[in-house]
């Protein structure tokens, strides 16, 4: 929900140090490649309920998660990169909540499972209306510098980072956190099935009567 405002605010920083890494030979994938790697590292450190150096892994992964795309677009964003960001950027979402769950099995499991089964939600609407909407030639205006085509929800990135940033600094809250951001992904799940359903619906109909015309 927020991401339409957030974007516009962290562009101009973001270009300033693609641009430079961009003289520097170094390319997106890389970037998306340590970005993921650096994330990664935050699963074993919240197993072991280091919050303050997993909220760092954290926050470097998202950093380099908006640079990747960036450095892309000053030259010819690539599908193939856009592929790689996309799924590395699902698994290291489930990879943080699971790191809770390994953290306090008995407080946190059965919360941290209801969060990842409300990202399938969002995940599966996300990736299934983007196949859809690039077939059916359907854009998001707000979101035009995505390789993929979604629709917007009330949880999107910058509300996973914020949620993130607070299971790190209240770890003791994990439980009641996740299962009120739950509630909120499946709620985004189900407006965006119902609008991209309505959406894939109505230019079906757009088609076939040019078709009939």
């Amino acid at each position: 929900m927020l991401d339409k405002w957030t974007a516009p605010l962290i562009q101009p920083p973001l270009k300033i140090l693609a641009s430079w890494l961009q003289h520097r030979g170094v390319k997106p994938d890389q970037i998306t490649i340590f970005g993921f790697l650096v994330g990664m590292v935050a699963i074993p450190l919240l197993a072991f309920e280091q919050y303050s150096f997993a909220l760092f892994a954290i926050l470097i992964n998202r950093c380099l998660d908006g640079l990747d795309g960036t450095l892309a677009r000053l030259s010819a964003p690539s599908d193939a990169g856009g592929f790689l960001d996309i799924t590395l950027d699902f698994i290291f979402y489930s990879g943080i909540v699971m790191g809770f769950a390994l953290a306090a099995p008995d407080k946190n499991a059965v919360a941290a499972s209801i969060l990842i089964f409300s990202f399938m939600g969002t995940g599966a609407s996300f990736l299934a209306y983007a196949i859809m909407a690039e077939k059916h030639q359907l854009s998001d205006p707000h979101f035009n510098h995505k390789s993929l085509y979604y629709l917007g929800g009330l949880a999107e990135g910058t509300e996973t980072i914020f949620l993130f940033v607070l299971f790190c600094m209240l770890p003791s809250y994990f439980p009641q956190l996740a299962l009120g951001f739950a509630a909120v992904c499946i709620l985004t799940a189900g407006l965006r099935i119902w609008a991209g359903y309505q959406s894939i619906r109505q230019a079906e109909r757009e088609k076939h009567n040019r078709s009939a015309a």
